[in-house]
Parts: structure tokens; sequence; C-alpha cells
């Protein structure tokens, strides 16, 4: 005598309810990551940024991103803390954040027409478990010939003096390039969002 088959159980994953904190004060993070989490705090890490000598630009995001994570993780009990860091380069010479006008415009200029490599470094902590997870995207934005009257007029109108590469691809800055390459958009802002995404999931929240 045949039995009907048992029906199909199907097992979801385990989600939580975790505290989750922001290692940076950046406006730019805080907006993307708004995007996959309503609720979360925000803490400056207070890391030292240089690089290390010899340190390749990707190398270096990672470990700074690591490096925020882990201090405000240290603060914060339970926590998933996100950490990310985004280090910009052009043949082979690191751009960071500007800090003048003056400087914002060298940087444009020894971007123009060139192609200018990002490196988005992405840390999940848990502090519950003292556990890590990380990714770095990488990006790559082909710049126009740009004539010094656009740089300054750029600079003068967006005023992207603190961010890596002298400018905001969320905004005006997109006017400058050619063409982007990049497996995830939001990476160039500063928050690797597809990547964070995943972690999340498999650290057990729910995104979406």
């Amino acid at each position: 005598m045949s039995h009907p088959p048992l029906p199909l159980r199907i097992v979801q994953p385990r989600l939580v309810l975790a505290r989750i904190v922001l290692a940076s004060t950046s406006r730019y993070r805080a907006e993307l990551l708004r995007r996959l989490v309503p609720e979360f705090e925000q803490a400056a890490p207070h890391t030292d940024e240089s690089p290390l000598p010899n340190e390749a630009p990707a190398a270096c995001a990672l470990r700074l991103a690591i490096a925020k994570a882990q201090a405000v993780a240290g603060t914060c009990g339970d926590a998933l803390v996100i950490g990310s860091d985004q280090v910009a380069e052009v043949d082979g010479v690191v751009l960071g954040k500007p800090g003048d006008s003056e400087r914002a415009r060298a940087q444009l200029t020894a971007s123009s027409g060139r192609r200018v490599h990002f490196h988005t470094a992405l840390c999940l902590f848990d502090a519950r478990h003292g556990r890590k997870q990380t990714h770095v995207d990488h990006t790559q934005v082909r710049f126009r010939d740009l004539a010094p009257a656009e740089i300054a007029r750029y600079v003068e109108r967006e005023q992207p003096l603190d961010c890596a590469g002298s400018f905001k691809g969320e905004g005006l800055g997109i006017s400058l390039f050619a063409a982007i390459d990049s497996h995830d958009p939001t990476a160039l802002i500063g928050l690797p969002l597809i990547a964070l995404a995943r972690l999340l999931r498999e650290a057990g929240v729910a995104v979406p």
C-alpha cells in the first residue's frame, strides 16, 4: 500500500534582531546604509588612517576598514559593527581627501583623461562572537579630458573637499566622467551595499 508523500518543510534561516553600528560619522555612508537598515547608530572610530610603507592601496583600504570596525566594537558591546574605507589611486599614486580647493583642483587636473581606481573595503564585525567578514570592491572611473575652467567651476560649486579623488559621484561629479566600470555603483560613494547586504544576511539580519 502506497503512502502519500510527506509535505516539504521549508526551513527558514534564523533571523536575529541585532544592534547595528556604523563605524563612521560620514553622512554619505549613513545615507547609503539607511537604504538597507532603518535604524542604526554611528560612532567615530578614531583610527590612524595613514598608509603603511609600501602598502598596496587595496590592502590599505581593507586594513583600515577592519581597524575601524574593531575599534568601535571594543566600545559598543554586543553589536554588528560596519567599518569601511576607500582608497583612490591614479597611475599608482594614492589620492586622499584634498582638504582645500587648491588640492582638489590639483587632484582633478591629475585625473583628467585618465583612469582612476577606487578600492572600497568593507568589514562587518560581529562583536557578539568576535567574527569578522570582509569584502573589497574595485571600481574604475575614466575621467573626461577636463578643461581648467570646468575643474574650477566644479570645485567651487560642489566643494568636494572631504572626498577621496575630489568629486561626489552621487552629485555633480558624475559630469566629470566618461565611463564607470563597477560591480556595485554604491561602492564609489563609499559603502558597497550589494556586498554589505550579503554580509548582513549571513549574520542573520533580514535584508530585505
